[in-house]
């Protein structure tokens, strides 16, 4: 089954491939030659993981997916939350996102730095029915980043019953633990599940 995920984080399109497995053909919106920017422009994880699936399936009208992710840290009232990929400014930049979080937690204890990855997966279907799946991957931030090639706030996000961040554990372990994975895998089951029908 072919499938649109509407994206065009290739990091992200690696763990989606990892979770759906082979029965599905992830693809992005580049792969069917559209390269502009996906839009987000709410003030909710929810409402732009539905405005960016719906975007995609009007430019398509094929099945597609998105998902929205926030960072929710408690010492910092919830922050950076929706406003995750761009906490630092413009242009994006995970590495200053990082920088930011670690200099306004400067002073925090360990046991006050507490926090929780949020995710809403967003699916429309060849008809234009929308379903919509939330995950979340509670944890706490670390003092530094992980030493490590990764996205996002994984080198500075360790997750409950871990010692590591969750940059430094393999794709398939975070994949098992993290928000994202726990929304994806909601979809991967539901699409399942029609399927055999």
């Amino acid at each position: 089954m072919d499938i649109i995920f509407a994206s065009a984080n290739r990091n992200k399109l690696v763990e989606a491939r990892a979770i759906f497995g082979p029965d599905f053909n992830i693809l992005l919106p580049e792969d069917l030659g559209f390269t502009e920017d996906i839009p987000e422009t709410h003030e909710t994880i929810y409402e732009n993981s539905v405005e960016k699936a719906r975007f995609v399936w009007d430019l398509f009208h094929k099945p597609c997916f998105s998902d929205d992710t926030g960072l929710e840290i408690d010492a910092l009232g919830g922050e950076p939350g929706v406003y995750s990929a761009r906490y630092a400014g413009e242009p994006k930049s995970p590495v200053r996102n990082i920088e930011k979080v670690l200099a306004r937690m400067e002073g925090v204890p360990a046991d006050k730095r507490t926090a929780r990855f949020r995710c809403v997966v967003s699916y429309i279907d060849a008809e234009g029915q929308l379903t919509t799946f939330e995950g979340t991957c509670e944890g706490h931030i670390n003092f530094a980043p992980a030493r490590t090639e990764a996205f996002g706030y994984d080198p500075i996000f360790i997750a409950e019953g871990y010692d590591k961040t969750l940059a430094e554990i393999s794709i398939e372990e975070k994949n098992g633990i993290s928000h994202r994975g726990k929304a994806m895998d909601q979809l991967v089951c539901h699409l399942s599940q029609n399927l055999k029908r």
